[in-house]
Formats: C-alpha cells, structure tokens, sequence
C-alpha cells in the first residue's frame, strides 16, 4: 500500500515524556504505523508495518 494513498494524522506518542519538546509524532496506518521526529517534521516519516510496530511497541514496553 502506498503512503500517500492515506492521509497520515500524527499525533503525540503517548511514549514521550512530559511537557518535553524532545518528542515523536504517530500516525495510525491501515496496516501499521508511521513515526517522526517533532522537532523535524520536514525531514519525513519511518513507515513501520503491522508486525514490525506490534514488535517495536512490545520491546518498548518491557519492564
């Protein structure tokens, strides 16, 4: 599936801390998600499909 044949809504991860500007931005995907940097939106976007952000958000989530 193209990127660009869906409109990415990004928002706050609920991963960055605080009141901080050090932060990344979510969109959901139909099948995954995209991420980026806040503070450098214009340099674009990592696209992770469905197994690979359900393994990223595993391993970030471990205690």
């Amino acid at each position: 599936m193209s990127e660009t044949s869906h409109t990415m809504t990004f928002r706050k991860s609920s991963y960055s801390g605080g009141q901080t500007q050090d932060c990344v931005e979510v969109a959901d995907l139909p099948v995954g998600a995209a991420v980026r940097d806040t503070q450098n939106r214009n340099l674009g976007h990592l696209t992770f499909g469905t197994a690979e952000w359900a393994a990223l958000l595993s391993t970030t989530t471990r205690d």
